[in-house]
């Protein structure tokens, strides 16, 4: 019938060797096509299928792709009258000559072979061949992470031939930038997909010659907001914390102490945990330098409860030694004695300092009056005066309440500019 002859069995119709399709047992297929003659040209091109992963520590991605070569072989012509081509699986590959393409800078690479090798040939009648695999490989990427985690990241893999040079084998992109495609569903978690694109260019090897090399370039933008939940906010959570100490008394020694420790050791868990995830590179990278500043901050916290702890300890001892050194005021040559209520002002004091203590009201009158004892020695008024300036000079070293009322509005606002800084030089 009719259909029967449109749908005949081409195995079935050539059953002598010599009549076979493709005469692969005829020539020599280890030899290159067009062998001493001009170098033959091999156009690829790529559909990226999947970019599975980009590791940091490792420095590499990993990527799936159908990787297709265009060539023609005269040897593999055949004759037809509908000029139809013939395709293949991976078995005859092994029979006839293919370019010997390999991965530069991969790692690991294999071709699929569930259920069966993802490897396609199909065969023109003119000779020209298409050659298609499915591969996923592992290759090295050079990452700068001076700006990390607020970087960009630039990828490549590499594709050249193994053992013909540029003299043999010529490899181009078999349309330009229109030769890579990618699948649209391609995504990853921490990147941003931002650019693919093509390049080519010689690479020299100084045994074997000029070989040509083509590119596939692409741009990655990392994700900060994975970021700024897991490390950026914790530590200005940890340094906004080691303020609450400002507001505590200093008296509270146990409760400042240990606000101050545990938010020291908490920054030190969040500097550790974000370095266990990244390569030991020698230089400093953004989140360094934004962690280890917020360290210092949670650090000088506990520094300065020590200085006002230990200048509220020096001057209560002054004052115990003014105590025991001056008991009263009985035997003090050359002293003063008057009574002063918390309403009087210095200056009060000054314009009452000439009086005794038989001058001014009893104290058994007055018993809510403290008595004061001023030693006056016979140094005029503006020499009082110096002192009294001298004294309101050391007034915020000796005030240790002091010390705290200023760390409340230095060490948040120093901060704050810190971080204005910061965001404007990386973001």
């Amino acid at each position: 019938s009719h259909i029967f002859k449109r749908n005949r069995d081409l195995t079935k119709a050539w059953k002598g060797k010599t009549e076979q399709l493709l005469r692969v047992n005829e020539h020599d297929f280890t030899m290159r096509p067009a062998f001493g003659g001009p170098a033959i040209p091999v156009g690829v091109d790529v559909q990226v299928e999947s970019l599975d992963s980009i590791s940091e520590v490792d420095m590499d991605f990993t990527m799936t792709l159908y990787l297709r070569h265009y060539w023609k072989d005269e040897r593999l012509s055949f004759p037809s009258t509908n000029n139809k081509s013939m395709t293949f699986d991976g078995r005859l590959v092994k029979k006839i000559w293919v370019p010997d393409v390999f991965f530069v800078h991969s790692k690991r690479s294999f071709i699929h072979d569930t259920t069966t090798d993802n490897i396609m040939l199909r065969v023109f009648p003119d000779g020209h061949v298409l050659y298609s695999m499915r591969v996923t490989v592992t290759a090295m990427c050079n990452m700068d992470f001076s700006h990390f985690p607020l970087d960009s990241q630039t990828c490549s893999l590499e594709l050249e031939s193994y053992a013909y040079t540029d003299e043999d084998l010529m490899l181009y992109w078999k349309n330009g930038n229109e030769s890579l495609k990618t699948d649209e569903k391609i995504s990853l978690s921490q990147f941003l997909i931002q650019k693919f694109h093509t390049t080519s260019r010689l690479a020299f090897y100084s045994s074997t010659g000029w070989y040509n090399r083509l590119y596939i370039n692409f741009t990655l933008h990392r994700h900060i907001f994975f970021f700024l939940l897991q490390t950026y906010f914790p530590a200005t959570l940890m340094v906004m914390l080691s303020w609450v100490s400002f507001w505590i008394d200093h008296r509270a020694v146990p409760a400042r102490v240990s606000l101050g420790i545990t938010t020291v050791l908490t920054m030190s868990t969040i500097i550790t945990g974000v370095n266990a995830s990244m390569p030991r590179v020698s230089y400093i990278k953004a989140v360094d330098i934004y962690l280890w500043v917020s360290f210092v901050f949670v650090f000088l916290s506990v520094l300065e409860y020590a200085a006002v702890n230990y200048l509220t300890t020096v001057q209560e001892r002054k004052e115990r030694k003014l105590r025991e050194r001056f008991p009263c005021s009985c035997g003090i040559p050359h002293s003063k004695t008057m009574m002063l209520d918390g309403n009087y002002s210095e200056s009060d004091a000054n314009s009452l300092a000439g009086y005794t203590r038989n001058q001014m009201v009893p104290e058994e009158e007055k018993p809510e009056k403290m008595v004061v004892h001023l030693a006056m020695s016979n140094e005029s008024n503006s020499s009082r005066k110096r002192g009294l300036k001298g004294h309101v000079g050391l007034r915020i070293i000796q005030n240790t309440h002091a010390i705290d009322k200023y760390s409340r509005l230095i060490f948040p606002g120093t901060y704050i500019f810190f971080n204005l800084i910061y965001w404007s030089v990386f973001s």
